[in-house]
């Protein structure tokens, strides 16, 4: 594991191994016996696109790491006026130990990795979501036991988040089913390649998709780059809500996971977010500890 640019280029076993260590790194900050690990390490965070979650968490685990993380906003860097991304790379990697970006290509991510030589995280692209999915297995697994047998349904946009948790499901050994209408599916290639690897299905029908779900999740209609599309996407995305009527069709004992932020009357309803506020407040917070648990693959 040299970068994590997107779930597709881990094994089923480091997408594990990250999964173990996030497990002890959260054992111990909530004993009281995290360790430096990172002493002295330094992160370059770059940010083309904003964040409440992904920001504050690399901020906090890299000085709880023992490390130093540097915020570096599109407007502070002469990438954003035009310097090439190869050349951001290589000027970067001879004065940190990692880079972490969220932004809108894919293609951004994967050239710093290229032409750079140090570690390279994905925040977030329009493509994938990693680090929020590595975040989102770690909590079904806290909550399940593991991840054998279990089936989640994603009700929604086929964005990053639906392209990264198809992967993510299907490595780990889950069902994996969307709810989404037509012209809104995720990545094609993804799509073939659950197919061909696990058991995935699609469809138009929420109820049908949430049959015997063990994990139902979500995401807002109109991702960040989209609010143009926002009144189209509510017209589009009527009847693609998890509320307490389709919440039947799944397992009485599933569990809600929703990457915030949480548009409620959208697609989720106020009184499912709250019976589930418990689960998916413990998904953000393994943010955290993921994010750490990367760190320290990556740059130890």
């Amino acid at each position: 594991m040299k970068h994590l640019l997107k779930l597709a280029d881990l094994s089923k076993e480091e997408i594990l191994t990250v999964l173990n260590l996030a497990d002890q790194l959260k054992y111990e900050r909530k004993n009281g016996v995290a360790g430096e690990y990172l002493k002295g390490k330094k992160l370059g965070m770059i940010f083309q696109k904003s964040s409440t979650r992904t920001r504050v968490s690399f901020e906090v685990g890299m000085y709880e790491l023992g490390g130093y993380a540097l915020f570096l906003s599109n407007r502070d860097l002469q990438i954003g006026r035009g310097e090439p991304v190869e050349d951001t790379a290589r000027v970067l990697s001879r004065y940190l130990d990692g880079i972490m970006i969220r932004t809108f290509e894919q293609k951004e991510v994967e050239d710093l990795a290229q032409y750079g030589s140090i570690p390279i995280i994905n925040g977030l692209t329009d493509y994938a979501h990693p680090c929020q999915v590595l975040a989102d297995l770690m909590t079904i697994r806290e909550c399940k036991g593991s991840f054998r047998g279990l089936k989640l349904c994603f009700v929604g946009d086929g964005n990053n988040m639906a392209n990264s948790l198809m992967v993510g499901c299907i490595k780990t050994g889950m069902k994996f089913s969307i709810a989404c209408p037509k012209g809104y599916e995720p990545d094609a290639a993804l799509m073939t390649w659950a197919k061909e690897n696990g058991d995935f299905t699609i469809t138009e029908d929420v109820s049908e998709a949430m049959r015997d779900a063990d994990v139902v999740y979500t995401d807002v209609w109109a991702s960040m780059g989209q609010e143009e599309e926002k009144e189209k996407r509510i017209k589009a995305f009527k009847g693609f809500q998890i509320n307490a009527d389709n919440m039947r069709a799944a397992k009485n004992d599933a569990m809600v996971q929703h990457c915030l932020p949480a548009h409620r009357g959208e697609e989720i309803t106020a009184d499912v977010f709250e019976a589930h506020a418990d689960e998916i407040f413990e998904e953000a917070e393994n943010r955290l500890h993921a994010q750490k648990a990367v760190l320290c693959k990556l740059m130890k």
